[in-house]
């Protein structure tokens, strides 16, 4: 009795461990891949950082303080969950050693941390614009050789 009690705790926690990560997308590798609604993701992320610049910039006479530290947070959060898709998703999972124009694949996801870093050093909407131009850059290298 003992012996089976352990099995279904030993049963329990591995698989509650297994669900959790479900959701963080595996790195088993699990081959659940939506790699269009990643890109969609980047897409609303840069959306919202541009949105969030714009309110930083209207309140910073600083007469809502308050607002203005949530906008900045909000422009931060959306600057990290690009990054995090872009380097646990696409360069860890996605893009394999041997791709083609794996050079080019990789600088362009470089760039996208890069302006993603910058967009949340700087309101500066110049950096949303070349955030997305890297993002296209990247789209058209990938989706044109995905299969390669």
């Amino acid at each position: 009795m003992k012996k089976i009690s352990l099995f279904l705790a030993v049963l329990l926690v591995s698989g509650g461990f297994f669900i959790s990560n479900a959701f963080a997308h595996c790195e088993i590798p699990c081959g659940i891949y939506d790699d269009q609604a990643r890109m969609d993701m980047i897409s609303e992320h840069a959306d919202t950082i541009e949105k969030s610049m714009r309110e930083i910039t209207a309140l910073e006479d600083g007469k809502n303080m308050n607002q203005l530290v949530r906008w900045v947070t909000t422009k931060e959060k959306h600057a990290d969950l690009i990054q995090n898709i872009v380097s646990q998703y696409f360069m860890t999972q996605r893009i394999k050693l041997d791709a083609v124009d794996y050079d080019k694949k990789i600088t362009a996801l470089h760039k996208m941390l890069i302006f993603s870093m910058k967009c949340k050093q700087t309101t500066d909407p110049g950096n949303v614009e070349k955030l997305r131009a890297a993002a296209e850059e990247f789209q058209v290298l990938y989706f044109d050789h995905k299969h390669s």
